[in-house]
């Protein structure tokens, strides 16, 4: 399998700085609640001095939202409605130990970070691209959406729509459950520091992952010259293929 942004992508955005990890034996029964109190209340600290939607992080995202047609107040990057969240409710909502533990990540840095259950991914490709239209998109709840022709997603190579509105939200189809074993994490940065943030939170992630789970986290952070990431058996291949 491999997962790579579009070069249309790149080209509107050369701001980005796009982070991505893969890990395997992840289960529902790990305990995270230690670590997400730690990381939610170092949010909270931050939150306490501003609110999210002064935080560069978030300015940066809601620049590409608006430019991108959407307005940034109505449709928010993943982490602003996080960080929104924790700030009102004082809280994340609890769903599944890994996922729990990246939102309670993603607000600590304030990046949007997704986590898909790598196995209701259809490959040999996972691509951020503009959408056709044509792409299927199921929500939470079961219902099928369709992508607006140009909206930003991710697809698989069998026309599946992982997520709408590029950070806003996730699909349904690949939502982490209690069945889930194997994981693709994204995690995407606009703002000035990205470069710098997305891999200490990847080095983050794949700490945690490893203390929790008999996980052997494997990640890089992808640019338009390395622009793909390779994981599962076509990465066991092609380190063979560079071993030999």
């Amino acid at each position: 399998m491999r997962f790579r942004h579009a070069d249309a992508i790149w080209s509107d955005h050369p701001e980005l700085v796009s982070g991505v990890l893969h890990a395997t034996g992840i289960g529902a029964a790990a305990d995270v609640g230690p670590r997400i109190a730690e990381y939610t209340a170092r949010a909270a600290a931050r939150l306490a001095g501003a609110r999210e939607g002064e935080f560069p992080e978030v300015l940066a995202w809601r620049q590409v939202f608006a430019r991108m047609g959407l307005k940034p107040t109505q449709y928010r990057c993943a982490s602003e409605s996080l960080l929104r969240r924790l700030r009102k409710e004082g809280s994340l909502p609890r769903i599944h130990p890994v996922v729990d533990l990246c939102n309670a990540i993603s607000v600590a840095y304030a990046v949007p970070v997704a986590v898909l259950d790598a196995d209701r991914i259809t490959g040999p490709l996972l691509e951020v691209r503009h959408a056709r239209g044509d792409e299927r998109y199921t929500t939470f709840g079961g219902g099928i959406e369709h992508p607006a022709p140009g909206e930003v997603t991710f697809v698989d190579s069998a026309g599946r729509a992982h997520a709408r509105r590029w950070t806003n939200r996730q699909s349904g189809h690949s939502a982490v459950g209690e069945h889930t074993s194997r994981i693709l994490v994204v995690a995407e940065a606009l703002h000035d520091g990205g470069a710098e943030v997305v891999p200490e939170l990847l080095k983050t992630v794949a700490e945690e992952l490893a203390a929790h789970w008999p996980a052997d986290p494997v990640a890089a952070v992808l640019t338009p010259v390395a622009p793909e990431f390779a994981f599962g058996a076509q990465a066991l291949v092609q380190a063979q293929a560079d071993a030999g």
